[in-house]
Order: C-alpha cells, then sequence, then structure tokens
C-alpha cells in the first residue's frame, strides 16, 4: 500500500547484476518502501493539524489506484507498518460500530470497505479469533471505520450498514456480508441484495432499513469518514491502528497478538 508514484519507484537492477545482487536491492527496496509508507502516514496527519482550517474544504473522496488494494496481498510480517501514529480512538458508549468494553486498555481501530477481498479474509479468518482472545477477554476494544475506495456500491453498502448500525445489527450485517464475499474482485451492491443481507442479519425493521438506504445524513456520514481516511494518507484496505502503531494488511492472527500482546502490556505498566 505504498504512496509511491511510479516515478519515484527505485529503478530495477541492471541485467548483469548477480542473483545475490538483484535479492539485497529487492530487499533493501522493500524496506525502503515500508518506511516510505510510515512517514506518509504520519506526515499527512501532522499536516491536517498544523493547517487546521487553512487548508479548505476536502475533495470528494475517489477511489484509489487498484493497487492500493492489491498491496494487501502480501501478508508476509515485513508488509507490517509501524509507526507513531495519534491516538484515534472514539471511546464513545454505545457505539454501534464498535465491539468491545469502552474502558479497555487497548482500542484496535480498522478502516475497511465492504467491497474490498481483504477485508473480507480479515473479518472471516482472523476477526473471531482477536474477538474471543482479547474483546471477550476485555484486552481490547475494535472501532470501526468505513470507507469508500472502490465506487458508487462500495458507498452504497456502507450507507447499508450504517441503517443496519441504527437497528443495533451492524455486527451481524457487516458478518453476513464478508461471509458471502468471493475471494477476489470487488462484488457488486445492488439494493436488494443489502437487503437480503440485512434480512440475514436480522435487522427488525426491513423497511425502515431499506428508506434508509437513500438517508442523505448516512452518505454524508460515510463520505465524511473517507475523507478523514484520506486525510491519514490511508489509501489501502484494511488498514489498522492500535495503540500508536499502525498494522496494514489482511495479516495472520499471530502478527495481530504480536501488536495486541505488546500494547496490553504497556498499558499495564
Amino acid at each position: 500500500m505504498s504512496a509511491l508514484s511510479p516515478e519515484t519507484m527505485p529503478t530495477d537492477p541492471p541485467p548483469s547484476a548477480s542473483p545475490s545482487r538483484e535479492a539485497e536491492l529487492e530487499r533493501r527496496v522493500r524496506r525502503w518502501r515500508l518506511t516510505s509508507l510510515v512517514l506518509a502516514v504520519v506526515t499527512a496527519f501532522l499536516a491536517v493539524v498544523v493547517a487546521g482550517q487553512l487548508s479548505g474544504p476536502p475533495a470528494a473522496p475517489t477511489a484509489p489506484p487498484e493497487a492500493g488494494d492489491t498491496a494487501t496481498r502480501d501478508t508476509a510480517p515485513e508488509a507490517t507498518a509501524s509507526g507513531a501514529v495519534p491516538d484515534l480512538a472514539r471511546r464513545v458508549d454505545g457505539d454501534p460500530m464498535a465491539v468491545g468494553a469502552v474502558d479497555a486498555p487497548v482500542v484496535l481501530i480498522e478502516w475497511f470497505d465492504y467491497r474490498c477481498p481483504f477485508c473480507a479474509a480479515h473479518a472471516v479468518r482472523t476477526l473471531p479469533l482477536i474477538v474471543d482472545e482479547y474483546v471477550d477477554a476485555g484486552l481490547v476494544r475494535i472501532e470501526y471505520h468505513d470507507v469508500v475506495f472502490f465506487g458508487d456500491d462500495s458507498l452504497a453498502a456502507a450507507v447499508a450498514g450504517r441503517a443496519a448500525a441504527a437497528q443495533g445489527r451492524f455486527h451481524e450485517f457487516v458478518e453476513v456480508l464478508f461471509a458471502a464475499a468471493p475471494s477476489s474482485g470487488h462484488p457488486d451492491m445492488p439494493r436488494e441484495r443489502l437487503v437480503g443481507f440485512a434480512e440475514q442479519a436480522g435487522v427488525p425493521d426491513i423497511a425502515t432499513f431499506t428508506a434508509d438506504l437513500d438517508d442523505p445524513a448516512l452518505h454524508e456520514a460515510v463520505v465524511t469518514s473517507t475523507r478523514a481516511a484520506q486525510r491519514l494518507g490511508i489509501t489501502s484496505v484494511p488498514f489498522f491502528v492500535a495503540g500508536g502503531s499502525a498494522l496494514a494488511g489482511a495479516q495472520p492472527v499471530e502478527t495481530f497478538r504480536l501488536l495486541l500482546d505488546e500494547k496490553v502490556a504497556a498499558a499495564a505498566r
């Protein structure tokens, strides 16, 4: 999920380079990309703080290049983006887009797009283990931020998620939607499919849910969430922050355990 442009990318090694030399260059490039990403996230946030209202209104959210999503294909530990980032936890009691105790020692924040296959993979494979081992134990709270990175259907799905949240079924809706996600690509989200997900998730008032799909306030809330993510320099999903460190991509549960164990221990000191 590097923010580098093709013009600033390191060039390939010359054809005459030895295999060992090529491997070393590749390792250096990988480290350089990681460092650049961390600096980009922190710098973007500081720029927003310093600029304040001088920057004017943000532009409407637009989808990033597909590479922003496919960059999360590399789930090796070296793909993790770790660095100092600000405390973005909401810690609002009764927040429908959060799970876990409001006073849990650590808050794990996730940015996700409903049409992102890697967000789905995380939700299906890794999230249940995190909830079982950390959230249910009172150690971690998870707070979600929806973003629109893959077009109008992503916006429609995010509005639907908020409509389900208004009836206390956000987590169930997300679980049903991601369980039906393909292993690759960005699935279509027509209205009838979103209503079907709501029915499966047990949303009690489907008529109200359907009407809320056209609620301008919910649309604007999703747009605002996306703009905030863009200001932070987040250009691909899933993306996570916990205790001042960032984690990029659908990482294996072991990687989350290392991060969360460290943050829980630090909070206890």
